[in-house]
């Protein structure tokens, strides 16, 4: 396992991050595991180095958080991993149980913290933007909540560049605690981030730790333009369906098998790599229902692809509209 520094800071992790939100309450989706069916792969990922896992409170309205916090004090010391949550979806149906006010950012770190069974997140993430609350309410919470020791760092993920680019600039303004990564949507079927999140996060020294870096298995290749989908994921993941499946995005699969067959590797490691690539990109995040794709995506960091194999994997992209920031 390779590892790297998150963003300007001096903590390091593994070039793969290990998503949990497939763990959790299969009552919430159902292909969510429970704790039983996930240790396996909390056990794998720390036998291939992976020590950076990635939770937020909504993911199975916490269970997953229940999962993630037991897993790892079983099979872990605290030290040897980087643990991360999310705060800003609805937990409960009030008007006070969603967003980024100090209010909800206060009593979510707390439930999370209790869920965990930790005294501390490594990094504690905003989920979106909220458009409701004053960013400078929101920035100087976070900052509380790093002085008071319940979290190492902050971070956040999708929003427009211009939002970022505004809190980064009001935590600095303030002397406040600053964001050290995005967790943004980017893989080879989006790569509308390029545009102007990338180059910011780059410009700033802010880590890159992409979600859904094979498109919700779409990437994977076993999707096709005619059948039904091959996964219970494929066929219950509206999300998924709404933001690919477009026929360009297919025009990419092509090209991926193409080159997948040609270095004799399955489509997913190739379309990883292709993310582990590109500039800034700290640590994609990956989340397995099966311990033979978390065995197969370990594997992509070995696999160094070419400039004309990055070519032939980029041409056929097409713009898209923005996806993942709501």
């Amino acid at each position: 396992m390779e590892f790297r520094r998150l963003g300007q800071t001096g903590l390091k992790v593994s070039r793969l991050c290990l998503g949990m939100m497939t763990y959790g309450d299969p009552k919430w989706r159902p292909w969510v595991l429970p704790a039983g069916a996930a240790r396996p792969f909390v056990i794998r990922a720390l036998e291939l180095g992976i020590n950076f896992f990635d939770t937020a409170d909504m993911y199975s309205l916490g269970a997953s958080e229940q999962v993630t916090g037991q897993l790892l004090r079983e099979l872990a010391r605290r030290d040897e991993v980087v643990i991360a949550t999310k705060v800003f979806n609805p937990m409960g149906p009030g008007p006070n149980e969603r967003g980024l006010s100090r209010a909800h950012i206060l009593n979510s770190i707390d439930a999370s913290l209790k869920r965990l069974g930790l005294d501390y997140v490594d990094l504690y993430q905003i989920h979106r933007y909220d458009p409701d609350t004053p960013i400078e309410e929101t920035l100087q919470t976070l900052h509380e909540v790093v002085q008071a020791g319940k979290a190492r760092y902050i971070g956040a993920s999708s929003m427009y560049a211009w939002q970022f680019a505004r809190m980064l600039h009001v935590s600095q303004a303030h002397g406040w605690a600053r964001f050290v990564s995005m967790q943004n949507h980017y893989n080879l079927v989006y790569r509308e981030e390029e545009r102007e999140m990338l180059p910011l996060c780059h410009a700033e020294g802010v880590g890159i730790i992409p979600w859904s870096p094979l498109a919700r298995g779409f990437l994977a290749g076993n999707r096709t333009r005619t059948e039904d989908t091959a996964t219970m994921r494929a066929q219950t993941d509206d999300f998924a369906q709404s933001m690919y499946y477009r026929e360009n995005d297919f025009a990419v699969v092509d090209q991926l098998k193409l080159v997948a067959a040609a270095r004799g590797a399955t489509p997913a490691q190739v379309a990883l790599a292709w993310v582990l690539a590109q500039p800034g990109v700290t640590a994609p995040i990956i989340g397995t229902s099966r311990i033979e794709q978390l065995n197969e995506l370990g594997t992509a960091l070995s696999i160094k692809l070419s400039e004309d194999e990055c070519r032939t994997l980029q041409a056929v992209y097409q713009p898209h509209p923005v996806l993942g920031h709501s």
